[in-house]
């Protein structure tokens, strides 16, 4: 089988994820146990038959589970995602989303850049110094690295970077190092990001939250990264190689790095699902208005189609994110590509 038929054929194997996924949804959330026509009345409005019959029907609720269940998932298909009704009552879900999903989207690239290019080049070291200090020393900071809770780090980083610490004479200012910010903590304006000033803002404000937020895939990378570089080492064709005088550089760099990715592959991208979990509380810490703090307050706030509105996009994130696993399979090892052929 081709790459390219590979490919389809796992985005057509992600149809029906996506599927069973928003029906599951659908039914948690409307034919679950919490009416979501009684969250969007107040106290004294429930008791109000008519009031309640006027929610029903615009929640589209008086029609048959068929019917609306179908009329839910035409929506959510052609991205007709309608309005909110209890969070920013009236606004347009889509526009919504548009302002808030590149905050999240600006926040987990960083996150996720900070843990690979931090804790796989230094766990392929340890893999590669086995059993020496910097081994010990790297593996001990993995641990700790990863051992310290998000919500935690978020504190302590904010208090560090807020009181303007003074090393060997120093002053550290946060805020005044290349771009001024007015603060540590808020949104980042992602509409200036395509000029170097509004790139190097926006990157500079969300830097703090994407290291508390890449902080635990840090840790795991590094570790899966040190045993995979120890099993890769110890197979046959790596002493073979040895055995016809390949240099060490040529060895790492063709033999061993590149095998040694491919475990680390499903590591990364399980890693960029937590990120989605994760940005919840992240977000709610550093004051970012992302996707994932919109998401938690339409659950709090009781705003339930909102809240399945934003579990689709979610899916589809999912979903999407196990896609770019498989390309970057048949980019490092493309035999994957081949398979059934």
């Amino acid at each position: 089988m081709s790459r390219l038929g590979y490919l389809a054929k796992r985005l057509a194997m992600a149809i029906p994820v996506v599927w069973l996924g928003t029906t599951i949804t659908w039914f948690a959330i409307f034919m679950g146990p919490i009416d979501p026509a009684s969250r969007l009345l107040s106290e004294g409005q429930t008791r109000n038959p008519a009031a309640y019959e006027a929610a029903q029907t615009q929640l589209g609720l008086n029609q048959p589970p068929l019917q609306h269940y179908v009329d839910w998932m035409s929506n959510l298909l052609t991205f007709d995602l309608g309005q909110t009704w209890l969070l920013y009552e009236g606004s347009n879900v889509n526009a919504l989303i548009l302002d808030f999903l590149p905050r999240t989207l600006w926040l987990g690239l960083w996150s996720v850049l900070i843990a690979v290019a931090i804790g796989v080049p230094l766990g392929f070291y340890a893999g590669l110094h086995s059993n020496s200090l910097s081994d010990y020393l790297a593996s001990l900071g993995g641990i700790v690295w990863r051992a310290m809770p998000n919500f935690w780090l978020a504190i302590m980083l904010l208090a560090v970077l807020s009181i303007s610490p003074t090393l060997f004479g120093f002053t550290f200012q946060w805020e005044s190092l290349l771009v001024p910010l007015d603060s540590i903590s808020g949104s980042p304006d992602m509409s200036r990001i395509w000029t170097v000033d509004g790139f190097l803002a926006a990157t500079k404000k969300v830097l703090p939250a994407a290291l508390v937020l890449g902080s635990a895939s840090m840790g795991n990378e590094m570790r899966i990264g040190r045993t995979a570089m120890l099993e890769v080492r110890n197979e046959a064709y790596v002493d073979f190689a040895k055995a016809k005088g390949v240099s060490d550089r040529v060895l790492v760099w063709k033999h061993i790095f590149r095998n040694a990715l491919v475990p680390l592959i499903p590591i990364i991208t399980s890693e960029a699902f937590l990120l989605i979990g994760g940005s919840v509380l992240v977000e709610t810490v550093f004051g970012i208005n992302g996707i994932g703090y919109l998401f938690y307050q339409a659950a709090i706030q009781g705003d339930l189609p909102l809240v399945g509105t934003l579990m689709y996009v979610f899916i589809l994130m999912t979903v999407g994110i196990n896609l770019v696993q498989d390309v970057l399979y048949t980019i490092i090892d493309p035999r994957v590509g081949l398979e059934g052929s």
